[in-house]
């Protein structure tokens, strides 16, 4: 049964979230006070990249599923669901996160929320927020408003998969209310029912409290980003006594406790969610009185900022010191097949390197515009060819396919030295070293390999 639905705040996951409702069938209403974002997706353009969304944003526009103004209308009267969308940043000067978009976004959206309209968070938000919320909102319309959680879990490369054959669907509900969980149920359908390609009844559809459900997606990051920590701990284990963290990520992760993903070792995680989240639960758990029992999660923290540090420390052990020198960083996002540079290991190391007075020339597929904006200290270069000239060491931080599978042998002869620090262990070393360079790879003894 197709739903009217309106998505409040249209930066990545609104975005995203907006083409994925209208791609079930639902028709929706993306709002977005940032002008520049709403004519963007008016023209049909995303603000961001995402693989495949484009021609997904293109294919609902088309149907006329979809339309995008700047705030609610009368139209806004009569939908069934509002998702809440906007971002929550870390404070500046703390570890809390800002949720003050979201008590902006329910003040705007109270004059023309029904009684029986469903307001579902999807921000990642400190657990208690949708308590605060309820009672705000509550207050500013003059009824009961019925308020559920339906936390997102989307990776960015792989937004819109992730939003249309999900792993779980999690609905968080006060008190058991049977009507907030029955249209988040419709709006779901075509997931649950098979429309959307997995099989009918495969999607697991979680019920619980409100709390719980704000829980589940701080919980979710911070097992994620700990493991991660965990692995480039024991890459600092190995870079101390001449072993092989791949190797020995390999091992343990076919123990079926453990498994194999987030167990690759490097510069570590970054972006808008990992770091900001885990630093928040820390911060609302002090709050709460408990911050003893994530305790460990700055040491998480402090593990996943070392890892840069360590290609910086390399970098002046070949160079002697990096003052002066020419360095190329491949990669400027925090994953490849994305544009996000928030928080990015390998556009940090960029920085620090020209603090320390080297001239760093980056490269990056889909990030340079936003590079360019950010950090003007930084010679941001589309053309690799022209990036890699006569540089005197490259460092891969964002593992891209493009430098994956880039031809070592050519590309040597337009650096000045082949010595290359792989920062995501990425790199076919033995075709590298074939080609005459030296490979630096975090965590590993290349030399014994």
């Amino acid at each position: 049964m197709a739903m009217k639905v309106t998505v409040i705040g249209l930066g990545y996951l609104g975005a995203t979230h907006a083409v994925a409702m209208a791609e079930l069938g639902h028709q929706v209403i993306g709002i977005e006070a940032d002008p520049q974002k709403l004519a963007a997706l008016q023209a049909g353009k995303l603000p961001f990249y995402e693989p495949g969304l484009d021609k997904a944003l293109t294919r609902v526009i088309e149907t006329g599923r979809i339309t995008f103004q700047p705030g609610h209308s009368e139209s806004s009267r009569t939908a069934d669901a509002h998702f809440l969308c906007v971002g929550t940043p870390q404070v500046s000067g703390s570890y809390a996160a800002d949720t003050s978009y979201l008590f902006s976004a329910v003040d705007a959206l109270a004059p023309y929320l029904s009684e029986t309209a469903v307001v579902a968070g999807k921000s990642t938000v400190p657990v208690g927020t949708a308590k605060a919320l309820t009672e705000r909102l509550s207050a500013a319309a003059g009824f009961e408003a019925r308020l559920a959680w339906n936390p997102e879990f989307l990776r960015e490369g792989t937004a819109l998969e992730d939003s249309l054959r999900p792993d779980r669907i999690v609905i968080g509900v006060v008190g058991g209310d049977a009507h907030s969980e029955r249209v988040m149920r419709e709006i779901y359908g075509p997931i649950l029912n098979g429309d959307t390609g997995s099989a009918a009844g495969q999607t697991p559809f979680l019920v619980m409290d409100v709390a719980t459900s704000e829980l589940v997606k701080v919980a979710a990051n911070s097992f994620l980003a700990t493991k991660i920590s965990f692995i480039n701990a024991m890459a600092e284990i190995s870079e101390a006594a001449g072993a092989d963290a791949v190797a020995l990520a390999e091992a343990i992760g076919m123990d079926a406790r453990i498994g194999s993903q987030f167990l690759r070792n490097g510069i570590g995680f970054g972006g808008g969610c990992l770091p900001k989240d885990i630093r928040a639960f820390m911060a609302r758990a002090d709050e709460l009185g408990v911050g003893s029992a994530i305790d460990f999660l700055a040491d998480v923290d402090a593990v996943n900022l070392r890892r840069r540090q360590r290609v910086l420390d390399l970098a002046n052990q070949e160079l002697g010191e990096v003052a002066g020198k020419k360095i190329l960083m491949l990669g400027a996002a925090f994953k490849p097949d994305s544009d996000d540079i928030r928080d990015s290991p390998a556009l940090d190391i960029a920085v620090q390197l020209v603090k320390a007075g080297a001239k760093v020339v980056i490269h990056d597929p889909m990030s340079l515009a936003g590079v360019r904006i950010k950090h003007p200290e930084l010679d941001a270069v589309q053309d690799l060819t022209s990036a890699a000239q006569d540089a005197e060491l490259v460092v891969l931080g964002t593992e891209w396919k493009i430098y994956r599978e880039l031809d070592a042998a050519s590309f040597g002869e337009l650096v000045a030295n082949k010595t290359v620090i792989d920062g995501r262990n990425a790199l076919p070393y033995h075709a590298w070293q074939g080609a005459g360079w030296k490979v630096i790879a975090l965590g590993r003894n290349l030399e014994k390999a």
